[in-house]
């Protein structure tokens, strides 16, 4: 069971955009920082482990050639081997700065005359990222998709020669499984049907969808082999989220529901199998982002549209 936490405190409502919350815990200092959209700027903000918030900053979307400010479209936290960045994206370009937000080490522009302009072509970037400094390089452009990405899942590669460590979204409900590294190789699409896909999660081989529809998918991530398909919500799912070290999933809806899923492979014949394990509802709020606090799955946090306050909760 989970229950209510102290709630922390925001200076302004999170945007109806979905994926919108971005957690990052640091255990060695007792600390868990959040994020979230809000118009033309970013959140940020340090909590204890009683939700105290302890600081706030707010970062703003780089302007780049226009006239109008732009929108940020998503702000995340980018855990590599080697460093964490905090990202931000907007119909202008990409920002990254260190993990805290007090320094931009990198802006790539996108060029809003292009005939194909990157927040809405469907390209993929791939950028190189030194172990430290800015010296950040565009590396590749995956060409997967033709409608503009939602969603951008992964997790560590293990070595094998057929991983699959990243998988991508559309607004189709287009999914392409990929393979990093010098050159990333794409394994397998997995077509739409006709229906969005705003949040995608990858994770010991299964792709977990979640759809305008309100269905969760599991796919086998090589072949895209269809396993499961849960009628999780009555409205359009806007968050995944997964605790790695456990295999729980957690599903965000519109319909004001959230819902943790235990994953798991049969030992008998390594098919996917899952469990309903609990339901939370969030009365009365626009939901648009919902991220686990920790890699156990113990705690999770909601954010919601027109809601000035990151609601937390933890297993009793």
């Amino acid at each position: 069971m989970f229950r209510r936490e102290r709630s922390i405190r925001l200076r302004g409502s999170a945007a109806a955009l979905c994926n919108n919350l971005t957690v990052l815990q640091l255990p060695a200092r007792n600390l868990t920082h959040f994020g979230m959209v809000h118009g033309p700027s970013a959140q940020l903000l340090s909590a204890g482990p009683e939700g105290v918030p302890l600081a706030q900053r707010q970062l703003q979307a780089k302007e780049g050639a226009g006239v109008s400010p732009p929108l940020i479209t998503q702000v995340h936290w980018c855990v590599l081997p080697f460093r964490v960045l905090l990202v931000l994206t907007s119909h202008r370009g990409i920002q990254m700065y260190e993990s805290d937000g007090s320094v931009m080490v990198f802006w790539h522009a996108l060029d809003s005359g292009d005939a194909s302009p990157g927040t809405w072509s469907g390209r993929v970037l791939v950028f190189d990222i030194p172990a430290k400094g800015p010296n950040i390089v565009l590396s590749e452009e995956l060409a997967g998709h033709h409608t503009p990405i939602t969603d951008i899942g992964t997790e560590p590669a293990q070595g094998q020669d057929c991983i699959a460590d990243m998988v991508t979204a559309d607004d189709s409900g287009l999914l392409c499984v990929w393979r990093s590294g010098p050159k990333f190789k794409l394994l397998t699409s997995i077509p739409g049907f006709g229906v969005t896909c705003p949040s995608v999660q990858l994770w010991q081989g299964m792709v977990a969808a979640g759809y305008g529809n309100g269905q969760v998918r599991l796919y086998e991530a090589k072949t895209g082999t269809l396993h499961i398909q849960i009628s999780a919500h009555a409205r359009a799912i806007c968050a995944l989220d997964l605790a790695p070290e456990v295999g729980k999933l957690l599903s965000a809806a519109e319909d004001t529901f959230v819902h943790i899923w235990k994953l798991s492979r049969s030992l008998e014949n390594g098919s996917i199998e899952v469990e309903h394990c609990h339901g939370e509802c969030v009365p009365d709020t626009q939901v648009c982002g919902a991220r686990f606090c920790d890699p156990s799955g113990n705690s999770f946090a909601v954010t919601g549209y027109d809601l000035a306050k990151i609601l937390r909760f933890s297993n009793m």
